[in-house]
């Protein structure tokens, strides 16, 4: 691997402020050790770490997954315009030719990158592309995934559900997760048609620091009282046009409780489903 792309592990982004290094004590982050906290604060901004809460899974974001003998991460090939599942253990570092530990993996290029967007008052999100057009990840009713649209609709959500041992799990429309998938000739390729949760549907996902920060932020306003909520009107509306991902889980009953606890804000109503299966355009169907 050349000097460049070694120096490129702290991905910058079009937007982005710079911010200084700040450490402090985050006493209200929950189910993870003090140890992790502190770690997580004397991060840098864009230095990637790991989600504790759902609503954290925002910004640039890089997915991998433990696969043997290699583990993978999703990119977009922006040239065949096509999601390659990228083996890490190609990056080995120039200067010691040795692989780091998996949850030390961090992206080197920003094909490896996804844009993780949330429509306000809705446990759903979509990821684009962070390299050429930015085409969103879609999964249809037969379960075969692309990133080839440019506007989102309900194949473009995901819920993301933060697993008991930290990994995220992502269903979509359909109640089906996203996993990983042998095709013919040993292949790997993604798929959303799993019915429950098992080693191939548990992705780890990391973010950059500030928007871990940030989001903590907006929820400690949320609890005292200085943001508010959207009104059910409100939010059954963007749930209606931006974001209608939801359904029933069926998975091990360790993860039940979390991906209740996750989709509860983010249910549709059945009037919802009903408008959503009557649209006649090709993107449904």
């Amino acid at each position: 691997m050349s000097t460049d792309k070694v120096r490129s592990t702290k991905l910058k982004f079009k937007g982005e402020k710079p911010k200084k290094k700040r450490k402090h004590d985050d006493d209200d982050e929950t189910g993870r050790s003090s140890r992790r906290r502190k770690q997580d604060d004397d991060q840098e901004p864009e230095a990637w770490v790991f989600p504790d809460d759902p609503t954290q899974i925002r910004g640039p974001a890089f997915i991998f997954h433990p696969s043997d003998p290699s583990p993978i991460c999703i990119t977009f090939d922006s040239t065949r315009n096509r999601i390659v599942l990228h083996a890490l253990d190609r990056d080995k570092t120039e200067d010691s030719g040795v692989n780091p530990s998996l949850l030390e993996r961090v992206p080197t290029e920003v094909s490896q990158v996804w844009v993780i967007t949330r429509v306000a008052g809705a446990s759903t999100i979509n990821l684009r592309t962070g390299v050429g057009e930015g085409k969103f990840l879609s999964c249809d009713k037969h379960g075969i995934v692309s990133a080839d649209r440019e506007a989102r609709g309900p194949q473009e959500e995901w819920t993301p559900v933060i697993l008991p041992d930290g990994m995220v799990a992502f269903q979509n429309i359909y109640e089906k997760y996203l996993g990983v998938d042998e095709a013919a000739g040993g292949v790997l390729q993604l798929r959303g048609d799993s019915e429950e949760v098992g080693f191939a549907e548990r992705f780890w996902v990391k973010i950059q620091s500030h928007y871990k920060k940030e989001a903590t932020e907006e929820e400690k306003k949320k609890k005292a009282g200085l943001i508010e909520e959207p009104s059910a009107d409100e939010a059954n509306v963007n749930r209606m046009y931006q974001a209608w991902g939801a359904g029933r889980s069926v998975v091990s009953k360790e993860d039940k409780k979390e991906i209740k606890r996750a989709k509860k804000e983010g249910r549709l109503a059945e009037t919802m489903l009903d408008r959503r299966a009557k649209l006649k355009s090709d993107r449904f169907c």
